[in-house]
């Protein structure tokens, strides 16, 4: 993309005083960077992105107030993780972060575990234990 064809359209990246920094080609055709404060297309895409993963925290967090999913399905949904990270957080295998994700084995859980999953979702044990979904 040639420097003065590199878009500025409003962004988020506008709102939070940010730019992004982007190869281009200078009019002698040598790459170079250059900032730009957002581009349509992109935004429309991230803006897609996090509709989806705002609807994917609901969810987590109606199956906890409905009692199908523990705690941790909703904080790992709202830090953005999926299993294969937050057992690497916690240290723990897949198929325990699994399992701890059922609210009955949820209930189970001794404080040092609820201590591992609390430290990797930033929030106090407390926090964990008493979400509800609500």
């Amino acid at each position: 993309m040639k420097k003065q064809d590199l878009p500025q359209d409003e962004s988020n990246l506008k709102s939070a005083n940010m730019t992004e920094v982007l190869y281009v080609t200078d009019e002698n055709n040598n790459y170079t960077t250059a900032n730009s404060i957002g581009w349509d297309v992109k935004k429309a895409a991230l803006d897609e992105s996090l509709a989806l993963i705002n609807e994917r925290i609901e969810e987590a967090k109606q199956d906890v107030t409905n009692n199908v999913a523990s705690p941790i399905v909703y904080f790992m949904e709202l830090n953005k993780m999926d299993l294969q990270v937050l057992a690497s957080y916690a240290g723990m295998w897949q198929w325990r972060v699994k399992r701890h994700a059922k609210p009955k084995v949820f209930k189970t859980l001794s404080e040092s575990v609820l201590k591992k999953y609390a430290d990797a979702f930033g929030i106090s044990v407390d926090e964990l234990k008493n979400f509800n979904g609500k």
